[in-house]
């Protein structure tokens, strides 16, 4: 399933169901689709969905330090089977900007 998040101030950000879940509960909302934000509503959405994502980075950080995340050795692989892995804080980058855009210009966020 995908999930298109849209705003009148900015493109359409486009997820994976799972993946938008994730953002929709670090933003403090409910995992319902379809839904919207109202636009009283975007700037607590916007701190709790900056907040959680500054943690998972960090959180990435510190384990890339301790070296619990590794490059995975690919055995007999082709190089076009290997997906990258896409942390959810740049997964959260395209949605925290639509956040932004719909602040400054006080209107809604929906999700469908």
């Amino acid at each position: 399933m995908l999930v298109t998040f849209s705003c009148k101030v900015s493109g359409n950000v486009v997820m994976f169901g799972d993946v938008a879940k994730q953002m929709l509960r670090m933003m403090g909302q409910c995992e319902n689709i379809p839904g919207a934000i109202d636009a009283e509503h975007i700037s607590l959405a916007l701190s709790n969905l900056q907040q959680a994502a500054s943690r998972i980075h960090q959180l990435e950080l510190d384990s890339r330090e301790n070296g619990e995340l590794q490059d995975r050795e690919v055995d007999a692989c082709d190089e076009q089977d290997v997906e990258p892995v896409i942390s959810l804080n740049t997964r959260a980058l395209p949605l925290i900007d639509m956040l932004k855009a719909a602040e400054k210009e006080q209107c809604y966020i929906m999700w469908e």
